[in-house]
């Protein structure tokens, strides 16, 4: 079995909003659990503050993250994820190496020091690891995650897990063709190909997309469009604009449950605290 739980479901920025509460405000941060493997945890946005919550002070952390890039919104949360603020805890983190930048680790020290910020990595408690990590396969414990550069602004991976008989591919920032129109990459469709759950950027809407198709994101049509072309059995639309209401959520989410139960796919809208378990 693979449990996949959500803490973290925004994009761009972090937002605090009564009307956003029942989606939540938080940014990327997506936790699996399974037979054979330490915590994976699928990028490190302001979520991965409520996910160390869920370790006790006399508990050992070890765990994975795979980070998908480096912007604010998925990696702002690492000096608040309290298992790395002891000791014992200890957290290896793969990413792509950004242009630029000899490592991963030179990346993640130019923008986590002063004046940005007041305490840098080696400064924290626990240990962490960082991995320049190629495209490709690699396994994490008896899980094969697999890594593949996708559309997006700066180099970005799209990640998929195959771990206890399910398998989920993670595509939280991904660039529609600017046109409009509904390409996909083969390395995307490499990704998602037949996976339990697909959690796909799902920012805009069209007219919004209209004013913003160079920034990096898509719309829930091309999200469902992706599934649809993968075969994925479940689609999580994530991602979620910072401006969208829970209400606005909801009436976006009926609308595509509608096509989705057309093109035999389950579609929901991925909500912080919740869980899904596979396989």
């Amino acid at each position: 079995m693979l449990t996949v739980t959500f803490h973290g479901v925004r994009g761009s920025t972090p937002c605090s909003d009564p009307r956003l509460e029942r989606y939540g405000g938080n940014t990327s941060c997506v936790s699996l659990r399974g037979k054979g493997f330490d915590p994976i945890v699928l990028d490190l946005g302001t979520g991965l503050r409520s996910l160390g919550a869920t370790w006790r002070p006399d508990e050992q952390f070890a765990g994975t993250a795979l980070v998908t890039h480096l912007h604010w919104d998925h990696v702002q949360g690492l000096p608040f994820f309290t298992p790395v603020l002891r000791p014992s805890g200890r957290l290896t983190v793969h990413g792509p190496v950004q242009d630029g930048y000899p490592t991963l680790h030179a990346a993640f020290d130019t923008f986590m020091r002063p004046p940005f910020f007041p305490v840098t990595i080696g400064e924290l408690p626990g240990t962490i690891e960082f991995v320049d990590t190629p495209a490709g396969a690699f396994a994490v414990g008896s899980a094969r995650v697999t890594a593949r550069e996708i559309p997006h602004i700066g180099r970005t991976y799209g990640y998929r897990v195959d771990a206890g008989g399910a398998s989920v591919a993670y595509l939280p920032d991904h660039q529609q063709p600017s046109d409009g129109s509904f390409g996909i990459a083969d390395e995307v469709l490499d990704l998602a190909d037949g996976v339990d759950l697909l959690i796909h950027d799902a920012q805009y809407v069209p007219a919004e997309f209209a004013k913003k198709a160079d920034w990096g994101h898509c719309t829930i049509e091309y999200a469902m469009w992706v599934a649809k072309r993968a075969g994925a059995r479940r689609l999580a639309l994530f991602h979620h604009d910072p401006l969208r209401t829970d209400e606005q959520l909801d009436a976006l989410l009926a609308c595509a449950r509608g096509q989705g139960e057309r093109w035999g796919i389950e579609i929901i809208a991925a909500a912080e605290g919740s869980t899904i378990c596979l396989g």
